[in-house]
């Protein structure tokens, strides 16, 4: 059965690869701490802009950031910094650890979240599987290890930002069995609110009104089998 998420924390740092990720079940979650008076803040590796087909990287970059940015506005982020890394390369090692680490020092939160990085999507014994982004499965342990990174006066020496041990837990999106849950019932409309900024982005991907598509994503990522609306993560000790 599992548990509710600690509460005893009052600023999040949200780690994700691309704009509208966090947006695809997260935001439920991030909505609740923000109405509960929590501080959460987005950090984002790359702005995404290999991810639109048919729109070159220099106008997807900036058009994915600003849908980004309204997006978190909708849940009650008001601070979104992107690292800049270049979407559909980053690779697990010291290079983003560094930059990940630098990022937890400037934001110094208690919390720091990012989504599921399991190498598929698909429940485990089912063949066929889905594959799970390339960028997901690096930044997922890189943000891991970049936690102790911060805490750490000399793994990045150069570092200009005085160092951060104040992260109390990691919380990683788990799509199945999730040992901690948080209850989402109240804040699906603004979960679904926050996705549909992400217009443009949306557009491309299906011929279905973009608030249909919102609502299903949602759906899918919060609504359990008992009717409930819950987002579950898995816990890790800063």
């Amino acid at each position: 059965m599992p548990t509710p998420m600690p509460d005893d924390w009052q600023r999040a740092l949200v780690v994700a690869a691309h704009p509208d990720d966090i947006e695809y079940g997260l935001a439920a979650a991030v909505a609740v701490w923000t109405a509960a008076g929590k501080e959460v803040h987005y950090l984002l590796a790359t702005r995404g802009e290999a991810g639109m087909e048919g729109v070159q990287p220099a106008e997807a970059g900036p058009l994915r950031e600003e849908e980004e940015r309204r997006s978190a506005a909708v849940v009650g982020v008001g601070e979104v910094e992107f690292l800049d890394h270049r979407d559909g390369t980053l690779v697990a090692g010291p290079e983003l650890r560094r930059d990940l680490a630098a990022a937890i020092r400037r934001h110094r939160p208690e919390l720091v979240l990012t989504g599921y990085f399991g190498p598929t999507w698909t429940p485990p014994g089912v063949s066929p599987a889905y594959v799970n982004s390339a960028d997901h499965r690096a930044l997922g342990q890189s943000v891991i290890d970049a936690v102790a990174d911060a805490a750490n006066e000399w793994i990045f020496p150069d570092l200009p930002e005085e160092r951060w041990s104040g992260v109390q837990y990691i919380a990683v999106g788990e799509l199945t069995d999730p040992p901690h849950e948080v209850d989402v019932s109240g804040t699906v409309e603004l979960a679904v609110a926050s996705l549909t900024e992400h217009r443009r982005y949306l557009e491309l991907l299906s011929d279905e009104p973009v608030e249909q598509q919102a609502r299903q994503v949602v759906d899918m990522s919060t609504l359990r089998e008992d009717g409930g609306r819950r987002v579950g993560f898995r816990l890790f000790w800063g």
